[in-house]
């Protein structure tokens, strides 16, 4: 697969992938900006194919069931059990406990749409777990990949969020006008 990943993304579409993630690192949030089309989840696919890392997501439990459960499962999908006496944020954090390798991929923008501010959940997620931020930047302007190095967080969010927002500095997404500046 790995090769035709590579075919797909780098000679049909003109792609390439500026940087790499340390195998090294089994544990962490990749944060991927700008996210403003369905198209960036093959964008996203192609990548972890072609590094051949295994790459994870989150999503409600019910999505888990026939006849999609076992698809979600092989795409690195984690089913996310929440009761009710429990916020998204610490059971989140618990399936990096359970795990030997998670790496968790959210886009904090929450949505496809034009935001001016991120979430926070990745973030307080990434405290919790006490594991380091990878951003990631699909670039359709200049149709790269950029993979960034780990950013391991202060605790200040203010100058955490500064750091990272400046990672996808003139950073264009698939629409253009949906692209993230802060």
């Amino acid at each position: 697969m790995k090769k035709i990943y590579q075919f797909i993304l780098f000679t049909v579409m003109g792609w390439r992938i500026k940087g790499s993630i340390s195998t090294d690192i089994k544990k962490c949030v990749i944060i991927v900006v700008p996210h403003t089309s369905w198209v960036d989840f093959f964008i996203g696919v192609m990548t972890r194919g072609i590094l051949g890392m295994e790459m994870n997501f989150v999503a409600k439990k019910e999505l888990f069931k026939f006849p999609f459960g076992a698809y979600f499962k092989w795409m690195g999908g984690t089913p996310l059990n929440r009761n009710k006496n429990e916020n998204k944020v610490d059971a989140i954090a618990a399936i990096f406990k359970e795990k030997e390798v998670f790496r968790l991929a959210i886009a904090p923008e929450g949505t496809r749409k034009k935001v001016t501010e991120w979430k926070t959940g990745f973030y307080y997620i990434a405290l919790k777990a006490d594991v380091p931020i990878i951003p990631v930047a699909f670039n359709y302007g200049k149709k790269e990949v950029m993979l960034a190095e780990p950013y391991y967080l202060t605790g200040n969010k203010d100058i955490d969020f500064a750091t990272l927002e400046k990672q996808y500095k003139g950073v264009t997404g698939y629409v253009k006008e949906y692209s993230y500046e802060s």
